[in-house]
């Protein structure tokens, strides 16, 4: 499995979001609501009795590009309220949300670090997701998801 760089994830994007602080960290961390904004993500729930956002937590998220479906396994890596969001996808990657203030609300920044094999990447990830650049598709789909994040911020807010 590839070494992850804390400091170089495979794709990042940011927004401004006239927001504050816990507004979006809500928002991000209600896995519930993820697919209200998440470009692929048609629905997640959280796995066992024990739910919510705190460190070590898992759930499970169902995905969809086009004609391709796919489910992934996560546990919740960092729960700081109104700071970051982060969970590790087993096998295949960690996300982040990255929660900074401003002086109109907030920046949120979203970044994925590919955690996946070679053979994962080149083989099983296309035939599973109709996907063969990752990091491209992620980076996109990053800016259309944050848009749609922003604005359910703004609209809570």
């Amino acid at each position: 499995m590839p070494t992850l760089d804390p400091d170089v994830p495979t794709a990042a994007q940011a927004v401004d979001v006239a927001a504050p602080p816990d507004a979006v960290y809500r928002l991000v961390s209600d896995i519930g609501t993820m697919p209200d904004w998440a470009a692929e993500v048609t629905s997640c729930r959280w796995v066992g009795r024990r739910t919510g956002p705190l460190v070590g937590r898992r759930f499970v998220g169902f995905n969809r590009n086009g004609r391709f479906r796919w489910f992934t396994l996560a546990t919740v890596t960092d729960a700081d309220p109104g700071r970051e969001f982060a969970f590790h996808v087993h096998g295949i990657a960690r996300w982040s949300y990255l929660i900074e203030p401003g002086p109109t609300g907030c920046r949120v920044t979203e970044r994925m670090w590919d955690a996946r094999s070679w053979v994962m990447r080149r083989v099983v990830g296309p035939l599973v997701t109709g996907v063969t650049d990752r990091a491209s598709h992620n980076s996109a789909n990053m800016v259309s998801s944050l848009d749609r994040l922003r604005e359910a911020a703004e609209r809570s807010a």
